[in-house]
């Protein structure tokens, strides 16, 4: 399947798979590319030594391409960046910040530069500092969101109203038939988080896995607005934050409250009662842990199917 997104990246399929913390190592990065979508190393939970050692592992288990996730507001952001050129990573997506500080940069060593977006105010600006492509992504996505709350449906066709460049979808997607809606609306490919946390592959707790697999609708809820917007699992760290507000909590109380190593207490340690559980609405449509080739393959063999079924209508 040849399109704008594939020939971008040089995959074979449209799929990206999300950059998330405590998600995202080499191990799953690889084994997307491997299966034909690019798989991307979430740079936001990781020591600028500990992503060297994931790219070098990742270089040597898949000889196809893969890029680097790096939210923008993070520490170490120089040492970040530097480390993915000396690598010789070709591909980079930057989220949480502001796409002009390193986007001619990073084109300048010929890397290809995607910008992660949850508004066309924001897929304007991207566009104007001279990304590739644009994520667009919608209210429904897990971890960290837009302010505005505008869905995936409504999100894509008002960006590709505006803009000319590539547009990736996310938000909701975990199967080939909501890739397949995305695509109608004017997207190039999807960017699939969630049901990659849920894959043998990712590196978050498998107890994690475990609640994200059982969750089932309105278990998750977007909060924290004043700090980063966040879209969680509700457990007892979610409803101490909605006892927070209840009583008034300042900023800066919240800000106590969430502490330092949250979402890695929560994704990574598998402490389910007083980590943040980062995941997306979609997580209720999620029954099963699977391989991530499994996962490529079976988006691939439900969008065929449900193209068929609309061709047909």
């Amino acid at each position: 399947m040849q399109n704008k997104s594939t020939f971008l990246f040089n995959i074979e399929y449209p799929i990206i798979q999300g950059g998330m913390i405590w998600t995202s190592g080499w191990r799953l990065a690889s084994a997307v590319s491997n299966a034909g979508g690019l798989g991307l190393i979430g740079a936001g939970s990781m020591y600028p030594d500990v992503l060297r050692e994931h790219i070098l592992k990742c270089q040597n288990a898949t000889s196809k391409p893969f890029g680097v996730n790096v939210p923008m507001l993070y520490p170490d952001l120089d040492e970040i960046m530097n480390i993915i050129i000396e690598m010789g990573v070709k591909i980079v997506f930057t989220s949480a910040g502001n796409p002009k500080t390193w986007t001619s940069y990073l084109k300048e060593k010929e890397i290809t530069v995607v910008h992660v977006v949850s508004s066309v105010k924001f897929a304007l600006k991207a566009q104007e500092a001279g990304v590739d492509a644009i994520v667009a992504e919608g209210f429904e996505a897990g971890g960290h969101n837009g302010r505005d709350e505008t869905t995936t449906l409504v999100l894509i066709p008002a960006i590709k109203e505006k803009i000319t460049i590539p547009i990736l979808a996310a938000g909701g997607i975990a199967s080939g038939q909501s890739m397949l809606a995305a695509m109608v609306l004017g997207a190039d490919g999807v960017q699939v988080g969630s049901r990659f946390v849920a894959s043998n592959e990712a590196s978050s707790h498998q107890l994690f896995k475990q609640e994200v697999i059982n969750s089932k609708e309105g278990d998750t809820q977007l909060t924290l607005k004043e700090l980063a917007p966040v879209r969680l699992l509700k457990n007892k760290f979610y409803d101490d934050v909605q006892t927070a507000y209840a009583n008034g909590a300042s900023v800066e109380q919240l800000k106590e409250l969430l502490g330092r190593a949250r979402a890695k207490k929560g994704m990574f340690e598998g402490n389910l009662e007083e980590g943040e559980l980062e995941i997306g609405q979609v997580s209720a449509l999620l029954h099963e842990i699977k391989p991530a080739a499994q996962i490529v393959s079976d988006f691939m063999a439900e969008f065929n199917e449900a193209k068929k079924l609309v061709e047909n209508f």
